[in-house]
């Protein structure tokens, strides 16, 4: 298995380094969508070894390629407004082709969207408590099953519907880590309201709309953009292209039984970094000095740590779990360095959403999915430092936190030059808060920290190994960081009731 163990780290951390050495040089610049082509040529050089099944690598590879050819076709680049959807053309596509290929799967689902208009007392709960934010701050697309989330509502009404188990899978997929349409339940509910309709007028408008985006994917997905007003391509032809080049890996996973659920997500995540991660938004955010370091030395770490473990590794998911674990210790590291850590961190941003839900009561579905994301990362760092503290006590070895038996090596953020010198980036003797106003700007953005191109690639190996089981949602406790120090919600959540 170390075959395995090596070539997951090195496929993940070639993905991770093609991102940030493009950012680095283009930081600033003009955005084009040329400029994803390392990233796509690193994807192209994955293959299956041993026992991973071959149609699961060509999900993902197929797809970038497919990503990446259409949208150069179609554009030249993509305005910042509009790169957080371009991750979400892939899995309306994938379940059509389902639909067409499997009439049985496609019974399913309607079966389902019947459901979804029977469940009004469930979901006018649901997205009543999004509104007003009985929650507090959640991750409304969120890969797991925590409270306020898409999948947690998907996973309670499909437990009343009667269809096959692996078809319930994969629905609940296609909305986590799956990207069924860019829609966050709550959405038309909200809107109605601060319309001024109904309690009763605005719940109908929720439910047509989830049905809608079931029903009929693509043609949803066009009309959510089309409302929202995206300008950088014709998103129709995106898709109608997408979906006649995807389809020859769909019939080939489907031939080799990879789990639907696996099937509507792999084309979606890793599709992200192709104007997305790298992207106008990321270079412009990336002007700053500070920000960029925190990126680079936080990959260092991961890096450093994957490859010092590669022998040590007993199975593939510890992989996985050293690689976010890492990049967690490392932010929290940083943020230490100015004196904060995450629970001073988690009740600032849990006090703010409040206030931010009565500034803004029509606040997008999504809008505090990233800070959501990043309070759960600097958690569970903080609790890995928290000991690691402990264990050094008095002494002068350096902060060494362990995520089971795995050192994770902190060295390269106390060797980095912008991160370690704060004074040349402010008032050089009042430089104490540079570091987390940095943190702060990532915390709207964390994707190369969590690291998104790292997890997608590596769940894709992990899937390839065991393709008969769905890899999402993550059907584990999330240990969210609001829960766990400030909101009452563990009650809410659905990880044990997963379908």
């Amino acid at each position: 298995m170390e075959e395995i163990y090596s070539k997951m780290v090195n496929e993940a951390m070639a993905a991770q380094w093609a991102d940030v050495n493009i950012i680095k040089e283009k930081r600033g610049h003009e955005f084009k969508i040329k400029h994803a082509k390392g990233y796509v040529d690193v994807a192209n050089k994955m293959e299956a070894v041993g026992k991973q099944d071959p149609s699961v690598i060509k999900l993902h590879k197929d797809s970038i390629n497919a990503h990446f050819d259409i949208l150069s076709e179609l554009t030249k680049t993509v305005r910042p407004e509009d790169d957080p959807f371009v991750e979400h053309y892939q899995t309306p596509a994938i379940l059509e082709i389902l639909y067409k290929e499997d009439p049985e799967f496609r019974k399913s689902v309607e079966k389902f969207i019947q459901t979804i208009e029977k469940s009004e007392a469930l979901i006018g709960k649901e997205v009543l408590r999004r509104y007003g934010g009985f929650y507090g701050p959640t991750c409304v697309v969120d890969f797991a099953l925590i409270p306020g989330s898409t999948s947690n509502i998907v996973n309670r009404i499909l437990k009343n519907v009667d269809i096959p188990i692996a078809h319930k899978q994969a629905i609940l997929a296609s909305k986590s880590w799956g990207m069924n349409t860019s829609y966050g339940f709550g959405e038309k509910f909200t809107n109605a309201i601060e319309a001024g309709k109904s309690l009763n007028e605005a719940i109908k408008e929720e439910i047509e709309m989830i049905k809608f985006i079931y029903d009929k994917p693509i043609d949803a997905q066009a009309k959510l953009m089309d409302d929202f007003g995206h300008e950088s391509f014709d998103v129709r032809k995106y898709m109608g292209e997408y979906k006649k080049k995807m389809e020859p890996a769909v019939a080939a996973a489907m031939e080799s039984e990879v789990h639907y659920g696996n099937i509507v997500t792999i084309p979606a995540y890793c599709v992200g970094d192709i104007a997305h991660h790298v992207a106008q938004s990321t270079f412009n955010m990336c002007k700053d000095d500070v920000v960029m370091g925190v990126i680079e030395a936080v990959s260092t770490v991961m890096d450093n740590t994957l490859r010092s473990n590669v022998k040590n590794f007993k199975n593939e998911y510890e992989v996985l779990s050293l690689a976010t674990g890492s990049t967690a210790a490392a932010t929290e590291c940083i943020l230490e360095l100015d004196g904060f850590n995450a629970p001073t961190v988690v009740d600032l941003l849990t006090k703010r959403f409040h206030n931010y839900v009565q500034l803004y009561p029509t606040r997008g579905a999504a809008a505090e999915l990233h800070n959501h994301d990043f309070m759960d990362m600097i958690y569970r760092g903080w609790k890995l430092i928290d000991k690691a503290r402990r264990v050094k006590n008095g002494s002068d070895a350096p902060i060494t936190p362990k995520i089971g038996n795995f050192k994770v090596d902190l060295d390269p953020i106390f060797k980095n030059e912008v991160i370690m010198n704060p004074q040349r980036y402010a008032y050089p003797a009042c430089a104490i808060t540079v570091r987390f106003s940095a943190l702060m700007r990532l915390a709207d953005y964390p994707c190369l920290l969590t690291s998104e191109p790292v997890t997608a690639t590596m769940m894709t190996n992990i899937i390839a190994l065991h393709k008969e089981t769905p890899g999402a949602p993550a059907r584990v406790c999330k240990d969210c960081a609001t829960a766990c120090l400030v909101d009452f919600r563990h009650q809410y959540c659905q990880y044990r009731e997963a379908v």
